[in-house]
């Protein structure tokens, strides 16, 4: 990769087969957003979250970092095939504990909804998500960045279902989990919801009017 994506920490000594096997799947050509760059991203602020005070367990929770994206091809069962591929590939490098650790926490980011005590769950949702708080030009990348890992739907489709996501994010009553997340991301995430909710709603609503 090049110099402004370094390669992203691997928390395990060794093993270095599955983690060039998960940077090979995050590097593909086909990955839009979710690619190395969001992984890196989403390790990062697991950092800044920890640097905050929030605490979890840091081995199952990087490794899910690093799985829950795994596969990526825009279907709805990615994320179980990712905590799937966890379960297959950690057996031989960490105790059973941390390897179903990994695949809940994994199969956790399809809703990002942990419970309320749920510590690794949090952190890693609230590192997951918190692209939504960034500035007004990197959310806009990363939005231009999603639209291409759906480039198999057609611009109608990919309007409805995108719609309908941002709509069930920006009714939750709280976004982020972990109390310096949503004290320092709330109101920018939910500032860039509503800016792209409201830009798809009128595409949507100018594409099905009468001609």
């Amino acid at each position: 990769m090049e110099d402004d994506h370094p390669d992203p920490v691997w928390p395990l000594d060794g093993a270095d087969a599955v983690r060039t096997e998960l940077l090979a799947a995050y590097d593909a050509p086909t990955r839009g957003y979710h690619d190395r760059r969001h992984l890196l991203a989403v390790l990062t602020r697991l950092d800044r979250l920890s640097a905050a005070g929030v605490t979890f367990d840091d081995v199952p929770v990087r490794l899910a970092a690093w799985f829950h994206d795994a596969v990526y091809d825009g279907e709805r069962d990615a994320e179980e095939r990712s905590a799937t591929w966890a379960e297959i590939a950690l057996p031989t490098l960490v105790d059973d504990a941390t390897v179903a650790e990994v695949a809940r926490l994994v199969r956790l980011t399809e809703t990002h909804s942990p419970e309320p005590d749920d510590l690794n769950g949090s952190a890693l949702c609230d590192a997951d998500l918190g692209i939504l708080a960034e500035t007004e030009a990197e959310y806009d990348t990363y939005a231009a960045d999603v639209r291409e890992d759906y480039r198999h739907l057609s611009d109608a489709a990919f309007r409805s279902g995108r719609i309908a996501k941002l709509e069930e994010l920006v009714e939750r009553d709280e976004l982020f989990h972990t109390g310096p997340a949503r004290e320092a991301w709330t109101d920018a995430a939910r500032t860039n919801l509503r800016r792209e909710l409201a830009d798809l709603t009128a595409l949507d609503a100018g594409s099905a009017a009468p001609r």
